[in-house]
């Protein structure tokens, strides 16, 4: 089965040279926005680019504002930010994740807390969310989720759509309208996937996406907010050392941090985002003739959850055990393959291996298993 997986990849991508795991295709205008934004001296973080990023991507994904900023992690850390997200704090997200989901909650110097993910979705599940919350949370009678064992408030909640797929949204808000816990959606890899007809990233009340080079589309480093247009006021100061609007002098009126996105990157984006259709609709293809491959296979093809549309960002196989996924890992990288295990999960790692956990079953068996294979919009 290894062989011909090799065989079949090789074919697709019409090669037997290096294949790598996701590479951008720069086939558009890129070029020439970028040689605009060079001619007009404006490649900062002040340019048209900027402004026309936000507006199309706030359309694009049906959410009323967006704001730019310098990459997926700067975009969770300001979401985190708006949430009120302070020191002592509890976050709840799962460990079955990239680690700047959790990196972005130890800058507002707030703890992870990680609950288990689904097999079917590979995100958080709402089910071991409510069970986590009722076995070791409460409401105080300010209306606020407290941390049993010693009262400390767990804040905001954050799921990941992983690999692009969407997360069970509908049931995960109830539960966080339930305990008021804020919801953050950690969009950076959903780009144009589509829970029961709603973007990723809009469902919560804030949602951070990402455009670093492997993304789906990308602006070579960069990330945005999907917000609300108050939040986007509140952000957009934030993320712009909260300078206050003035032509002459300079005063900020509160900590603020130089989140923006520069304009010469934007103007990138704006390129790939004219593109962006196209690029799921190439991927959405190469996940189905993958699908077809592995019909019957010992090596599962993940698809898209019900009631979902993913831009399938990286395909997903499931291995038997984890040592078919090393053995695999091991024969299809020796023939210039570029596949990758899933993250380290996040309470193994030691800076977080103290953190407050459920049983995390799904995501030790899905880690053991998971290879993500080639998913470039480059296959012929």
């Amino acid at each position: 089965m290894f062989e011909s997986t090799v065989q079949f990849i090789q074919d697709k991508f019409q090669t037997k040279g290096l294949i790598p795991l996701h590479e951008p295709v720069f086939q558009g205008e890129e070029k020439s926005f970028l040689n605009k934004t060079i001619d007009s001296t404006f490649v900062s973080n002040v340019g048209e680019y900027v402004d026309q990023f936000e507006d199309t991507l706030a359309k694009y994904t049906g959410s009323p504002s967006s704001i730019a900023v310098m990459n997926g992690t700067s975009a969770l850390h300001l979401s985190l930010l708006l949430a009120k997200v302070q020191s002592t704090d509890y976050v709840i997200t799962q460990a079955l994740t990239f680690v700047a989901t959790c990196n972005a909650i130890s800058y507002c110097g707030a703890e992870p807390i990680f609950v288990d993910v689904e097999q079917n979705t590979l995100s958080l599940s709402p089910v071991a969310l409510q069970n986590f919350l009722e076995d070791k949370a409460f409401i105080d009678d300010m209306g606020i989720c407290k941390f049993k064992e010693n009262h400390r408030t767990i804040r905001a909640c954050i799921p990941m759509h992983t690999f692009g797929h969407p997360a069970d949204m509908d049931p995960i808000v109830s539960v966080c309208k339930k305990w008021n816990l804020f919801l953050i959606e950690d969009a950076a890899e959903s780009l144009g996937s589509m829970y029961k007809n709603q973007h990723t990233g809009t469902l919560g009340s804030l949602g951070a996406l990402s455009f670093n080079g492997n993304k789906i589309i990308t602006s070579g480093g960069g990330g945005a907010v999907l917000c609300n247009h108050d939040f986007y006021l509140k952000g957009k100061h934030l993320s712009t050392t909260a300078k206050q609007a003035d032509n002459i002098n300079f005063y900020h009126d509160q900590i603020g941090y130089n989140f923006r996105m520069p304009n010469i990157n934007a103007a990138l984006g704006c390129a790939q985002l004219l593109r962006l259709d196209y690029f799921i609709d190439k991927k959405r293809k190469l996940a189905d003739e993958y699908k077809k491959f592995f019909e019957g296979s010992s090596m599962q093809f993940f698809t898209e959850p019900e009631n979902s549309r993913s831009n399938y960002w990286l395909n997903t196989i499931i291995c038997e055990d984890q040592n078919h996924r090393n053995d695999f890992l091991e024969y299809s990288n020796s023939q210039k393959i570029m596949t990758r295990p899933a993250w380290t999960l996040m309470h193994k790692l030691p800076m977080y291996e103290d953190s407050i956990t459920d049983s995390l079953e799904n995501s030790i068996w899905l880690q053991e298993r998971i290879v993500n294979i080639p998913s470039s919009a480059t296959f012929v």
